[in-house]
Formats: structure tokens, C-alpha cells, sequence
């Protein structure tokens, strides 16, 4: 019985296979990249629709006018970052005796404050830390008084802003 060694087995296997065997004398080819990652910080805001015309057009005698609502809108965000609000403002103050508010809703673990809107920028959503959700409701409320008499159509622009939420 003829005594094979380990090596001579595997060098005949290589051979048979047509590999060529490895040794210690041939080195395996490599290449090293280095570079850097970074995350930017990232907070995005958009809406979407449009509430169309709001027409405050009924009372009941005696009391003040109906308030008309639309909540035909919604809004998403993203956020890496924490203690973040969003802010509202109009391009243009409402006329004496009418009233434009505004609710959002509020994304997980925020609050959202409902806000008569002005060229001031209110908050509206207060606490918003790292989070990304969409399909979040907007409710405009347009009220007025009979004191503001009668109003024909106005187009109005409300800017969402989302800031750092402060102190």
C-alpha cells in the first residue's frame, strides 16, 4: 500500500481540474477604497390639493354666522432631526370680523394646536422629532361675524414652514 501525502492529493486534484495550485509564493490580488459617509440633516415639508372656495353662507337666526370647513387637504414630513415645529402664515391678512384657522394633525408623538392665521407665523405642530408620515389631514375653518358684512371671493396663500422647535 502506497503512502500519499496530503499535498501531493490536493496538487493531483488541482491538476486533474485544470486549476492551477497556490502556493505561498503567489499572492492574491486586493484593492482598499477609503472614503467617508455622512447624513445631512433632513427636513422636508409638503401639502397636497387645494381647499377650493370656503364660503361662509348660513346661520341660524339670532346667532352667528356657520363657520364653513374643508378638510379636503393633507401634508407630509420627514425629519431626522428633533424638536422641530411647523409653522403657518397668509401672504395677507383677513379682513376685519373674518377668521381663517387652521388644523393639523398631528404626526406621531407631536401636537398640533389649532391657529387663527395671520401674516405671523403661529405654530401649528409643535415636538416633531425624527419621523417620516404622510397623508396627514388639513382643516381650514372660515368664520366671520355679521359685522363683517359681505365678502367676495379672495384668493389667500398659507406657507407651512417646519423650523427648529426652540427652547
Amino acid at each position: 500500500m502506497r503512502i500519499v501525502r496530503k499535498q501531493q492529493i490536493a496538487l493531483a486534484v488541482a491538476t486533474a481540474l485544470g486549476l492551477t495550485a497556490i502556493t505561498g509564493a503567489h499572492a492574491a490580488g486586493s484593492a482598499v477604497q477609503s472614503f467617508n459617509v455622512a447624513v445631512a440633516a433632513i427636513n422636508e415639508l409638503s401639502v397636497s390639493g387645494n381647499p377650493g372656495t370656503l364660503t361662509v353662507n348660513s346661520a341660524t337666526a339670532g346667532s352667528a354666522p356657520n363657520a364653513a370647513t374643508d378638510a379636503s387637504t393633507t401634508y407630509a414630513i420627514t425629519s431626522n432631526e428633533t424638536n422641530k415645529k411647523i409653522t403657518a402664515q397668509l401672504d395677507v391678512d383677513m379682513p376685519s370680523g373674518i377668521t381663517l384657522g387652521v388644523l393639523l394633525a398631528a404626526p406621531t408623538g407631536a401636537t398640533a394646536t389649532s391657529q387663527s392665521l395671520s401674516t405671523v407665523a403661529a405654530d401649528v405642530v409643535t415636538g416633531i422629532s425624527k419621523l417620516n408620515e404622510s397623508a396627514k389631514s388639513i382643516t381650514y375653518t372660515l368664520s366671520a361675524t355679521a359685522a363683517a358684512g359681505t365678502l367676495t371671493s379672495a384668493g389667500k396663500q398659507v406657507t407651512f414652514t417646519i423650523i427648529d422647535g426652540g427652547a
